[in-house]
């Protein structure tokens, strides 16, 4: 039999962690609001953080130099060297303890530390012994991700060592901060995503205003991380060149294009209606598919997914617009790639309102037995796009549950690649 004081302790015991697990969930809301002020997401390389992981490598002698973010469900690398991936599932990540407490962490020899020794990281191929890592944390004390230090032999590090390595993750949040003001994307010359946003609430101001059409659409080169592998990161960026340059031909003077992430791309068309946005979508297609890129790494040709949304009474700022235009091109990209989608015609999704988030969220099936942490990027009342590390063993059926906000709902997909899935709420 329990005590009656036992059972009062017992109640009291999980009112508190209910309490703390509260409080830790409104934390990471938070942080995720912050995170996705800075944009950070899926952006494009920037040299300066490849330049502070080189610097890490050669001022510690390790074998891996990392800055990263951490979203709901990934740790993604904005540079990283000594590493073939670009991200790591959030659960399999060192870095995620840093992003809970707040503070340095160092290890020694991780196959030794209860923690970690049973790590796909340190019973894997990347075989990670060492490990240094301190927070990339903003003005507010948000932490966005880490700045770490990695080998594969164990090694000790001092605090000279963990000051320079803060110093670096200084550098790093600066480097970020003064990103938030750059207009133009140094690659490709076209608007950078705050840009875009920016300029883009302009004219969708001037369509309210005087009534007129207007138009976004998105537009993903198609199997670009194949390029990447196959011929190198430069061939990469000389792809990425073509294709701006072949959308500035297709287009007029006063169209918008934005370099949204990596070799994603915006484009606003004032006056263009639902008709002529499917018209242009074509042209810059047929455009991108017709180009030849030329260089010391020989001749690659790419081809492009696109789709489009259009200006409405519930789609009326530059966030829903994207959103709506984005989960038409992954429906292009389900559909077999290089190829046009408009959400208008997007089945499931019922014309309704999208707008982009950064939520944490849970993927159940199998009775609910088997979940799977997702992030949701985008949200509206009759579907959401969703962000995973694999789609692969995705059911067309499950249960999504955002943590924290008292949403579930049932969910069927209508369209995935790799890493996302588009679903409307059954």
């Amino acid at each position: 039999m329990i005590h009656l004081l036992d059972m009062v302790g017992y109640m009291n015991t999980l009112r508190t962690f209910g309490k703390l697990t509260a409080e830790r969930a409104q934390r990471e809301r938070a942080r995720l609001e912050a995170l996705d002020q800075f944009d950070l997401l899926d952006a494009p390389r920037d040299a300066s953080f490849e330049r502070i992981v080189r610097l890490i490598k050669e001022i510690f002698s390790v074998d891996i130099g990392i800055v990263s973010v951490i979203d709901a469900h990934r740790q993604s690398y904005q540079a990283c060297v000594g590493l073939p991936n670009s991200e790591v599932p959030r659960e399999e990540s060192f870095c995620t303890l840093i992003v809970d407490s707040g503070v340095p962490m160092i290890i020694q020899d991780a196959s030794k530390d209860a923690r970690f020794a049973n790590n796909p990281s340190v019973t894997g191929e990347a075989h990670v012994r060492f490990y240094a890592g301190v927070p990339l944390q903003t003005r507010e004390g948000f932490i966005l991700g880490t700045v770490c230090a990695i080998d594969r032999q164990p090694k000790s590090f001092g605090a000279r060592d963990l000051a320079i390595l803060q110093e670096l993750a200084g550098l790093a949040m600066e480097r970020i901060e003064l990103l938030q003001s750059a207009a133009t994307d140094g690659l490709t010359g076209v608007l950078t995503r705050k840009a875009f946003k920016s300029e883009s609430e302009k004219l969708i101001a001037q369509a309210l205003r005087h009534q007129h059409d207007l138009a976004c659409l998105v537009l993903d080169v198609d199997h670009f991380k194949k390029v990447n592998d196959t011929y190198g990161h430069s061939a990469g960026d000389e792809v990425l060149k073509a294709v701006s340059g072949a959308c500035r031909s297709s287009l007029r003077a006063g169209d918008l294009i934005g370099r949204l992430g990596g070799e994603e791309f915006a484009f606003l068309l004032p006056h263009v209606d639902k008709a002529a946005a499917a018209a242009v979508a074509e042209k810059l297609r047929n455009a991108i598919a017709g180009s030849l890129v030329n260089g010391d790494f020989g001749t690659v040709s790419v081809t492009a997914s696109i789709g489009s949304t259009n200006l409405s009474i519930v789609s009326r700022d530059t966030d829903t617009l994207i959103a709506q235009a984005d989960a038409a091109m992954y429906a292009a990209k389900s559909g077999g790639r290089n190829r046009c989608v408009s959400w208008h015609d997007l089945k499931g999704a019922n014309g309704g309102e999208r707008r982009r988030v950064l939520k944490s969220a849970s993927i159940l099936f199998n009775e609910r037995r088997s979940v799977i942490d997702c992030t949701v990027k985008s949200l509206g009342s009759d579907g959401a796009g969703l962000v995973l590390s694999n789609t692969s063993g995705i059911p067309p059926e499950f249960d999504l549950v955002i943590r924290g906000e008292g949403f579930e709902t049932r969910c069927r997909v209508i369209a995935q690649d790799r890493q996302n899935v588009e679903v409307s709420f059954r």
